[in-house]
């Protein structure tokens, strides 16, 4: 007899994820691996309702018996009762956890977490202490935004000053920017000026992933107090702060919301692999593009632009001839098959469950009939149960007639594959012209297709712009989905 000890430590019992060791102990159970689950308690493996009726329900389905120490054999009622009691007691202390951070909040002591510009105070828990060298830099990014300065150029002199970001490897626009709803963002902060704001947000779990997201809480729900000491700027300088980004936020109705790109969100910068935005037009009007790495905090070092259109044309070039590979051809004529199987399979279950309910009610319209005629049980309450049943028919009737007749599985015709190559050939004159006429349709065509964008500067020709295109295909084709690795065109800026 073999015996295996599986544990989780630290860790919360409010979710799987993340509990390698039960995992691992589900995982073994699949196996036959043991007999017998012992635990201290029910609350050792889950104190989650519905992830610990779903342990509970998967092991007694592979005949693997639970025992608690002090309860003996689980069974569903104990399952039930410990479920209830360890999910309320773990609410509980969070609710318990909060109601102390509050009380803290009013005694002017941080709630947790450490903001830019202060550092912990050994052995004194909740209390801050300036940061001399990271208040100059607070002071400074505010005095730079009310002359005028953005937060990405800010953080462009921050970076080539080689000033250290609060986390990660680099100063970013959305780092001093922050966000509204949430009051983040270092223009943002009210600890600035001596306000400590508490419960901006709340943390909730994903119950799929497991992992906690954070959701803005309503202001009348933040708890304020006031702490002089800890204010890095006056109070004058931080209101013309919030004037200028009012002001900035107002944007006319016709800059709001432009139609979506085919391209927006889907380009890579084949350098550092951050995200490219748009750049700008040149005196000819055409849309120039640039890495958002390079543009927000200049840490790309590949800061030049390409031409949309030149990337477009390379995507859809790319895009034509990759459709064309056989594979992918092969691939179109299976599908196309096991759709017409699909539907002529949905079509024929559904006329013939029609088909059933009708003659079900003509064999107790019938039977009505027949009773009435011969003087079996009373008309009164007969012929109205048959007129009801007629009503009922007359609608199922109507039904099947709109039903279209069972589709018969048919083999592609040889002229589907003559009219999907017609198709392609005609892909990149009709879709060019769609999206640059703001057809919205004609680009949500293009991005079912595509994933990702990666754009590369072909160093051996003057203006070479080189795409690596990864597309949803794979989801059919596997990693092989664009067999031929068509990279690009080529084309001066």
């Amino acid at each position: 007899m073999s015996v295996r000890t599986y544990d989780d430590r630290a860790r919360s019992g409010g979710s799987l994820m993340g509990r390698n060791g039960l995992l691992q102990l589900l995982d073994d159970a699949r196996e036959k691996s043991f007999d017998i689950v012992i635990v201290e308690a029910l609350d050792r493996l889950s104190r989650d309702m519905e992830d610990l009726a779903g342990i509970h329900k998967r092991l007694s389905f592979l005949g693997i018996e639970i025992r608690a120490v002090h309860e003996g054999v689980v069974n569903t009622v104990l399952v039930g009762l410990r479920g209830l009691v360890g999910q309320l007691y773990r609410e509980d202390n969070a609710h318990k956890v909060r109601r102390g951070l509050a009380g803290r909040i009013k005694q002017g002591l941080a709630g947790g977490g450490l903001t830019y510009g202060y550092a912990a105070i050994a052995g004194r828990t909740g209390e801050r202490v300036i940061v001399e060298a990271e208040a100059q830099i607070i002071q400074r990014i505010f005095q730079e935004y009310i002359e005028g300065r953005t937060p990405r150029e800010i953080a462009h002199d921050l970076n080539k000053d080689g000033v250290s970001p609060p986390r990660g490897r680099a100063w970013n626009a959305s780092t001093i920017n922050g966000n509204l709803e949430r009051g983040a963002g270092i223009l943002q902060n009210e600890l600035y000026v001596g306000r400590l704001v508490w419960n901006k947000v709340r943390m909730v779990k994903d119950p799929d992933t497991g992992k906690r997201l954070s959701r803005p809480n309503p202001r009348s729900e933040r708890q304020v107090a006031d702490v002089p000491h800890l204010a890095i700027i006056k109070p004058e300088l931080f209101a013309a702060a919030q004037k200028r980004k009012e002001e900035r936020g107002h944007t006319h109705p016709s800059h709001q919301r432009r139609p979506r790109r085919m391209l927006s969100g889907l380009l890579r910068c084949g350098w550092c692999g951050a995200g490219m935005s748009t750049n700008g037009r040149d005196k000819s009007g055409r849309v120039r593009i640039r890495c958002s790495a390079a543009t927000e905090n200049g840490t790309c070092p590949d800061a030049k632009t390409f031409y949309l259109d030149t990337v477009e044309s390379a995507v859809l070039t790319g895009l034509q001839a990759e459709l064309r590979a056989p594979k992918v051809i092969a691939e179109y004529v299976r599908t196309y098959l096991e759709e017409r199987k699909r539907l002529a399979i949905t079509s024929n279950a559904k006329r013939q469950r029609l088909e059933q309910q009708l003659a079900q009610l003509n064999r107790e319209i019938e039977r009505l009939v027949d009773a009435i005629a011969k003087g079996h049980g009373d008309p009164s309450i007969l012929g109205p149960r048959s007129t009801a049943l007629g009503a009922e028919r007359e609608r199922i009737s109507e039904e099947l007639r709109s039903e279209p007749p069972a589709a018969k599985e048919v083999a592609l015709h040889p002229a589907i594959l003559k009219r999907y190559e017609e198709q392609l050939g005609r892909l990149e004159e009709a879709l060019t012209k769609g999206i640059r006429s703001g057809d919205g349709e004609a680009a949500e065509a293009i991005r079912d297709l595509i994933e990702r964008v990666t754009v590369f500067r072909d160093p051996s020709r003057l203006g070479g712009v080189t795409v690596e295109i990864s597309g949803r295909l794979n989801a059919l084709l596997g990693e092989k989905a664009f067999p031929n690795q068509v990279k690009g065109v080529w084309e001066t800026w």
